[in-house]
């Protein structure tokens, strides 16, 4: 195929020029039209991507009432929702997400996903890996590595640094209350062995007032960065593992951010169109709710913060206020009463996603961001006594759009009653791979190490899945 390289400007469809002329080639050569598709589909595999938004539902989400129900199994299993038909032949989803249904051919769901514990963290969600450090009520899992494995977005800072000074390569919109971070046991963010410098930003821990430093001569800019200089000299003396942990890029990045609007503009709602905040239902009333409130500008914050030049934007979704549910707070750990809580938080989730996905291609961003959207585990297929769904880590489901990668599938099945991976098994590690190759990080050559000297791939054996990434 004849390529003509050149300047990367875009038409009013999005498609780039180089990608009109390369088609034009194939045209040339007497392609049809679904290989001249298929070609500029694998033609933007070939380009790293800029960044991912991650979407944790922290409790573990009902896979069997949201992507994967099972209409035709015994009442004591197939719950009260009925499927609903998408653009996607196959690709039902729960009747209480018609948003999602309706851009399915932007989406993969996952139907198989399979290597989690029967522990309530968050930790594999975030780094991809189930080993980790006792914590909260969350019991020592063996085979970590010195200093704890790092998230996606402390490997993204890591091995790109950031995409836009001033702007964090890791953002944590996750609300900090105590109890929430409970739920999830461990910031989704966390550096592990990377160290300080390639911890996440974390949002609402911090006064967002002193994000901006307005009227700031540039001598006392000057006086700031002599006090980290000084601070720095300080740590370096303090510091018990003999490690430089990355100082000189934490005071370096944290300059960055105080002496930058960039990331204090994108937090800052005022400043979007009121259009734009009613369409992610920000301007509508919630009586049903505590207090009329929710947590959707999550996901509209999530969207500017991305557009500004973050790598990687966790959002933790739940209705509010996210925390514990024996203290009648709300995460996704439906023991009892599941199909009201369903009703509840699924129309909120479908209302946020499908918007921020639906935003992002209309931006022309979807192509270059990746959205995944998963939980800790699944649910019991068998609803118990409390017409609840109890912890079930033999398998559970994942939705994914965008990022360039091949959309409008189910990948994967789960056995006839949902309690277990049938077809095309997929452990989360593969779409961790998945999604480090589209950012450009090749894992089967890419090595991190950790405190102790000793070198770790950042997947193991795991490796990209072809039906995302060819």
């Amino acid at each position: 195929m004849l390529t003509i390289p050149g300047v990367q400007s875009s038409y009013c469809d999005g498609m780039t020029r180089r990608s009109c002329l390369q088609i034009g080639s194939l045209a040339l050569g007497g392609l049809s039209l679904p290989e001249i598709l298929r070609a500029e589909a694998e033609s933007k595999l070939d380009r790293p991507i800029k960044g991912v938004i991650m979407v944790i539902l922290p409790g573990g989400p009902t896979h069997l009432d949201m992507y994967d129900l099972k209409p035709d199994a015994p009442s004591e299993i197939r719950g009260e929702f009925e499927p609903i038909a998408t653009k996607v032949p196959g690709m039902d989803v729960c009747e209480l997400m018609p948003g999602l249904a309706g851009i399915a051919d932007k989406l993969s769901v996952v139907r198989s996903l399979h290597g989690f514990k029967n522990d309530h963290n968050t930790h594999w969600c975030s780094t991809g890996w189930e080993s980790h450090d006792e914590m909260p009520a969350s019991p020592l899992v063996p085979g970590f590595p010195p200093g704890g494995w790092p998230s996606l977005g402390s490997v993204l800072s890591k091995q790109l640094g950031p995409l836009v000074p001033g702007v964090s390569p890791a953002v944590d919109l996750v609300p900090t209350d105590a109890d929430a971070r409970f739920i999830m046991r461990i910031g989704p963010t966390q550096p592990g062995f990377l160290g300080s410098a390639h911890a996440g930003f974390e949002v609402d821990a911090v006064d967002r007032r002193n994000l901006r430093l307005n009227g700031v001569s540039l001598r006392r800019l000057g006086d700031r960065r002599q006090l980290l200089s000084s601070f720095d000299r300080f740590r370096r003396q303090v510091e018990i593992d003999g490690r430089g942990d990355g100082i000189d890029e934490f005071h370096q990045q944290a300059f960055d951010v105080l002496t930058s609007p960039r990331l204090a503009e994108a937090l800052d709602l005022s400043r979007e169109e009121r259009s734009v905040k009613k369409r992610y239902g920000l301007e509508e009333e919630y009586p049903n709710e505590r207090n009329g409130k929710t947590y959707l500008h999550q996901f509209l914050l999530a969207r500017r913060v991305i557009e500004a030049g973050a790598r990687c934007v966790t959002v933790a979704f739940s209705r509010w206020p996210f925390g514990r549910m024996l203290r009648n707070d709300y995460n996704w750990d439906w023991h009892k009463d599941n199909f009201n809580e369903a009703r509840g938080a699924l129309p909120l989730f479908d209302l946020g996603l499908s918007t921020m996905i639906s935003d992002l291609g209309e931006r022309g961003l979807l192509d270059d961001i990746a959205v995944v959207s998963w939980g800790e585990f699944g649910r019991t297929p068998k609803i118990n006594g409390n017409a609840g769904r109890d912890h079930w880590p033999n398998v559970a489901g994942a939705l994914l759009a965008g990022g360039g990668m091949q959309h409008g599938q189910v990948i994967g099945s789960s056995s006839r009653l949902g309690g277990e991976p049938h077809e095309r098994p997929v452990h989360f590690r593969e779409i961790f791979a998945s999604l480090y190759q589209r950012l450009g990080i090749d894992v089967t050559t890419t090595q991190l190490t950790d405190l102790g000297g000793r070198p770790h791939y950042l997947v193991g054996e795991h490796r990209a899945m072809p039906e995302l990434v060819g």
